[in-house]
């Protein structure tokens, strides 16, 4: 059987204020169009198909119809709600889904069965997906609960918790003849972030091993890190990346989808499809002589400016590259001297603290110093 594995679309992401919802347009039906070309029998969207947990009608309108674009490929289609995700908003969706041929798990219920999803593909191969929604520490807990566990097994990490979730989902992979599938949407130890990730979710509290996955899982489709890369494990597992870079931090990120070929009989073979329809994200560094030579007029820019501060000159840069999106001194142009001036505010007045702030900005703008002069005497007077 042939899966197309995609995760992390964030659709609704806005990027310094820039809305990017035709790029995700652009994007997902480049998506789709691979889907056509490869006429995969699953396809399996890990998490994070908005970029906040209230989409606006706009991000919603672009997820159903790529949903039920990629249904018309005639793939099976499955989506798993991400920590970006309103999990039960999407199973508020799961009547609609439903009817489209569409299956959505957003968040895990009281049955661990309606997370263990099943079929056949018109060449005759069984296969087997246990989805496993994103879980915070919280649900983890109250899903081991649910799940009529000890109150030690309660008690222990959030690693274990996952790790117990998942051997509950895969009791049935032992069965010959049948392609057994896992996706989830969370962090593994060893892998790499990919830059533009929420943090808070990937630090250690949430990162798993990977030897949470069962030995006889055929392919592990995995969402969250936005990089697309393989992961050490027992099993295959992969990581699809996202299909567009989310923020600068995923500047050098390959934006793909992973095709997976795999059989009960034949290990998963897996190759990335480039994913090319949006803008790309650059970071460029110059004085305003240097950047007025930049020539990238498709790309999103991070700018680190190399002159001394002072005011207009973020205009000054945005008017030589208007799809600059944050414009920043270089870090190089303000040495670091926070020793010295500690050792210099002793015994100076909040006047004297204040000029020397503006002298090290460069700020020098008329009457800014007797402004502050007047307001430290009305604030000083009723002290």
């Amino acid at each position: 059987m042939r899966i197309l594995h995609t995760s992390d679309w964030h659709v609704g992401k806005v990027l310094k204020g820039r809305t990017r919802h035709e790029e995700h347009i652009r994007v997902l039906g480049q998506v789709v169009e691979i889907a056509r070309a490869e006429q995969p029998d699953l396809v399996i969207i890990a998490g994070d198909l908005y970029d906040t947990a209230a989409p606006s009608p706009d991000a919603v309108r672009v997820v159903t119809r790529a949903l039920s674009a990629l249904r018309q490929t005639g793939a099976t289609v499955i989506a798993i709600g991400g920590n970006h995700d309103n999990g039960q908003a999407l199973d508020a969706l799961r009547p609609w889904a439903e009817a489209a041929g569409i299956t959505l798990r957003g968040s895990v219920r009281d049955r661990p069965d309606d997370l263990i999803l099943t079929g056949t593909t018109a060449g005759g191969e069984r296969w087997r997906l246990a989805a496993l929604p994103f879980l915070s520490q919280r649900y983890a807990i109250r899903a081991v609960e649910m799940y009529e566990l000890t109150a030690a097994e309660a008690s222990q990490t959030y690693a274990d918790h996952i790790a117990r979730l998942i051997a509950r989902l895969a009791e049935d992979f032992g069965e010959p003849g049948v392609v057994n599938l896992l996706t989830a949407h969370l962090t593994v130890v060893g892998a790499s972030a990919g830059g533009g990730e929420r943090e808070a979710h990937t630090v250690m509290g949430y990162a798993v091993p990977a030897t949470v996955f069962p030995p006889g899982t055929h392919y592990v489709a995995l969402g969250h890190l936005h990089r697309s890369q393989a992961v050490i494990g027992p099993c295959p597992v992969r990581y699809s990346g996202s299909p567009l870079a989310v923020d600068f931090g995923e500047e050098e990120n390959i934006s793909s989808v992973a095709i997976v070929d795999v059989s009960a009989e034949k290990a998963a073979k897996v190759r990335d499809v480039p994913v090319t329809s949006a803008r790309t994200l650059r970071t460029v560094r110059g004085s305003l002589d240097q950047l007025a030579t930049v020539n990238l007029p498709d790309a999103w820019l991070r700018v680190f400016v190399r002159e001394t501060p002072r005011v207009g000159l973020r205009e000054d840069v945005q008017e030589l590259l208007p799809n600059a999106l944050e414009v920043r001194i270089d870090p190089d142009m303000v040495p670091d001297r926070a020793g010295e001036r500690m050792a210099q505010r002793a015994g100076r007045s909040p006047r004297q603290l204040f000029g020397d702030y503006l002298d090290s900005r460069g700020t020098a703008e008329e009457g800014v110093r007797e402004l502050f002069d007047e307001l430290y005497d009305e604030v000083s007077t009723h002290s």
